[in-house]
């Protein structure tokens, strides 16, 4: 029951990035706008839920999503367990660290080959092969998701939001929280070999997706952001994929 129900994105090119002609809000980081083809993958249809993420804790030991910050009070586990209400928002308060344990854990449990999707998955899973600016197309709504603009002020429980999925029926693929990706934040265009997708160095790592404390600009399916695998905050979650890479 605490196997998160995966989508297959099929094998195909996909426009990666943005073209400032076509996006005005477009970021140098996200250029140039570049053809990538990626094998069949499948793609977890929401970010991992809280209780989700509490069947690992109490399996494994792992230490629970909690900080010592007042602004994170409603947030913070009591023991083994999530906040009460909040079993179906996305877990938050979790590392790169964290979400990659979570993965291993997942994968030898289960026997699948389970982790967090490279950046270049999570967008063709957010845009589909058409260079969609938004998972639903290229006009912005703010009825479509769950960002600053809608003023919800915190989580909203997974697919709350089913008129904002994506083509391949990818849910809270904009807004509600940011996702951890495997890659490094390095210049495009994007090359899986050459070492962006290395687990092994401490450099920051790419967020993807925007939340609900961010405006509509970073909820873009193209908007990159890098942080610390060390970072944690009430906005950053994840979602996990089954990949040959």
């Amino acid at each position: 029951p605490f196997e998160p129900e995966m989508i297959l994105s099929p094998a195909g090119e996909f426009l990666m990035g943005s073209d400032p002609q076509k996006d005005k809000d477009a970021k140098g980081v996200e250029q140039p706008q570049h053809t990538l083809h990626l094998p069949d993958y499948t793609m977890a249809k929401t970010p991992i839920t809280q209780a989700q993420y509490a069947a690992f804790v109490q399996a494994t030991g792992h230490r629970v999503p909690n900080v010592d910050e007042s602004w994170a009070e409603s947030y913070n586990w009591s023991g083994p367990r999530p906040p009460k209400g909040q079993e179906n928002h996305p877990v938050v308060l979790v590392t790169w660290h964290d979400a990659v344990a979570y993965c291993n854990w997942l994968a030898e449990t289960t026997g699948k080959s389970y982790r967090l999707p490279s950046e270049a998955e999570w967008e063709k899973g957010a845009r589909c092969t058409g260079g969609r600016i938004y998972p639903w197309g290229n006009r912005w709504d703010a009825k479509l998701c769950n960002t600053s603009e809608g003023g919800k002020e915190g989580t909203t429980p997974v697919g709350a939001y089913p008129k904002g999925a994506s083509h391949y029926g990818l849910l809270d693929m904009a807004g509600n929280v940011y996702e951890w990706t495997l890659s490094l934040r390095r210049k495009y265009p994007y090359r899986a070999k050459d070492g962006r997708e290395n687990l092994d160095t401490s450099r920051n790592r790419v967020l993807r997706g925007g939340s609900w404390s961010r405006t509509r600009l970073y909820a873009r399916c193209a908007s990159r952001r890098g942080v610390q695998p060390s970072y944690r905050d009430f906005f950053v979650g994840f979602r996990v994929v089954i990949s040959p890479i």
